[in-house]
């Protein structure tokens, strides 16, 4: 039994190290990053259209663009998305090994077979790292792999294949083809560089961005270099297949202690510098944004009692999640507060901040504000893409304006997509009742926000956000959430004589007089005590 179990282990070891490292990926995006996940989901908007298709294809590397995006939407459940990219990654290594590692001659550094994964791991923690990477390169060694067994034919014909595959093969993949050609024959590599010039000249790109991959990382015009340099390694290992052959039965020499240390270095190699590209405050407020976007307040209050949040963004997030579960005024000062802006953080050109401050105002109901900075956020989306979270407020901020033509224009949007499908349906029946609005009236959400949204127009500013929770709670006085931003307002910016206005204000109409609001009117008293008794001297 013994025997038979080392017999299988020695000839099933290699496959069983390549489960085992998918096992690794899996795990680590499905329960320390899955809100990575769920952030690239959002930063695209794929539709079973063919509009969509047409338009992905009428770039280089389009192909592989339109396969990464189909693959991405199912990042909307996490468990399937890193299940993808675990399975990627595993298939990425195994073509590695089928091509550049002769199995019967150095079988024992089948470990240096992970390298290029490895990296690509690495580069993935840069949030703008698009999946479209790993898929051109997946196609890219399928296509190496496939010019391997093909028989031999004349040069003439090899050379009349190559004049027609070779620019279908860059517009599939994008200058990823360069792999595959200098693998093929380096000469041929200056008429795939011709290709790429010449397209960049049609197309509405820069010259930079067309070198550099059209959709292989979401900035415009840059590339990290670790992308760069993993078909720098590809092409070192082509070389390092002749030295292999030249050399094999030396090779075939290195010891079982010799491949150990081999695995070893590169497995705590890979342990010390993968996190290191996950930079922790930037994740941070990736899962601050996911939790709120899933609306999980109990699970930000959680994470701000664990570790204290202390960036605007993340201090908002907390501010937020107290306000929803109506604890702002009993619970501010449990954590760290970044005056006024820890309520509503600055804008910046960037998603994230655009979403969370919408998020803020659609909760205050202050709906045409929420938005106006959801068109924002999806204009500061670097690549141009179109969001499925964004489309999904702006059909639910037309529908509580009763702009119901132009929600139904972005709920058919919707109708093209998997996992926004059902609910754009649901919402379509209620916009197809025929009762004129009443299924939204009726709505917990929608109708609630109808109630507390300003009628009359008006022009506001975000350092004046304490009269517009003012005018909110004054049009209705069960919004909540209004009252506990206009106290806490001026207790952040430190005005006293302000906040004594508000809270006077607010208690003659609602019986709420939290934590924060009896030691801010402690503090009132006892400051104008100590303001007569100096008087007095």
């Amino acid at each position: 039994m013994l025997i038979r179990m080392k017999r299988l282990l020695s000839k099933y070891w290699k496959i069983g190290l390549t489960i085992l490292f998918g096992l690794a990926v899996f795990l680590f995006w499905r329960f320390c990053y899955p809100f990575a996940l769920a952030y690239q989901e959002q930063l695209q908007l794929f539709l079973f259209d063919d509009d969509y298709f047409l338009e992905r294809m009428s770039e280089p590397g389009g192909f592989a663009r339109y396969i990464a995006e189909f693959l991405m939407q199912f990042y909307n459940i996490v468990t399937i998305g890193a299940a993808i990219i675990a399975l990627l990654f595993m298939l990425i290594q195994r073509l590695t090994w089928q091509l550049f590692y002769p199995r019967k001659i150095v079988g024992k550094l089948y470990v240096m077979s992970f390298i290029p994964v490895l990296m690509l791991w690495y580069a993935m923690g840069d949030e703008n790292v698009m999946l479209t990477y790993a898929v051109s390169l997946i196609i890219a060694l399928v296509l190496i792999l496939l010019w391997k067994i093909v028989p031999d034919l004349p040069r003439i014909v090899n050379c009349c294949l190559l004049l027609v595959i070779l620019p279908l093969v860059y517009w599939l993949i994008g200058p990823m083809a360069l792999l595959v050609v200098l693998w093929i024959h380096p000469v041929w590599g200056f008429y795939v560089v011709g290709c790429m010039l010449l397209s960049a000249h049609y197309l509405p790109f820069p010259m930079i961005r067309v070198v550099l991959g059209v959709s292989y990382y979401r900035v415009p015009s840059t590339l990290p270099y670790v992308l760069i340099a993993i078909p720098v390694v590809y092409l070192l290992q082509g070389v390092a297949l002749v030295f292999f052959r030249r050399f094999g039965h030396a090779l075939s020499k290195v010891g079982k202690r010799g491949a150990v240390v081999c695995s070893v270095i590169v497995v705590v190699a890979a342990a010390l510098l993968i996190p290191m590209n996950f930079d922790k405050k930037k994740y941070e407020l990736i899962e601050y944004d996911y939790l709120v976007r899933v609306g999980d307040w109990n699970g930000i209050i959680a994470k701000a009692e664990k570790q204290m949040p202390d960036l605007p963004m993340s201090v908002s997030a907390t501010n937020l999640a107290l306000g929803m579960t109506n604890q702002l005024g009993e619970r501010a000062f449990d954590f760290y507060q970044h005056g006024s802006e820890g309520l509503l953080p600055k804008f910046e050109r960037n998603f994230a901040t655009g979403q969370l401050k919408g998020e803020i105002y659609f909760n205050l109901g202050m709906v045409n504000t929420a938005q106006r900075f959801a068109f924002e956020a999806m204009e500061a989306i670097p690549n141009y893409n179109k969001s499925g979270r964004v489309m999904k407020r702006l059909a639910e901020t037309n529908l509580i304006n009763g702009q119901y033509e132009v929600a139904r224009k972005y709920l058919r949007i919707l109708e093209k997509t998997i996992f926004y499908r059902r609910w754009a349906q649901r919402t379509m029946a209620m916009l197809d009742d025929g009762q004129g609005g009443k299924s939204i009236d009726a709505h917990p959400l929608y109708g609630t926000l109808r109630k507390y949204r300003l009628q009359d127009d008006l022009l506001s500013s975000d350092r004046e956000l304490d009269k517009i929770c003012g005018q909110l709670f004054l049009h209705n006085q069960q919004n909540m959430m209004a009252a506990q931003y206009l106290l806490m307002m001026p207790l952040l910016d430190k005005d006293v004589p302000r906040f004594m206005q508000f809270v006077q204000a607010v208690q003659k109409r609602i019986p709420y007089n939290p934590r924060s609001c009896q030691e801010g009117i402690a503090f009132a008293f006892f400051q104008q005590r100590s303001l007569d008794r100096k008087s007095v001297v």
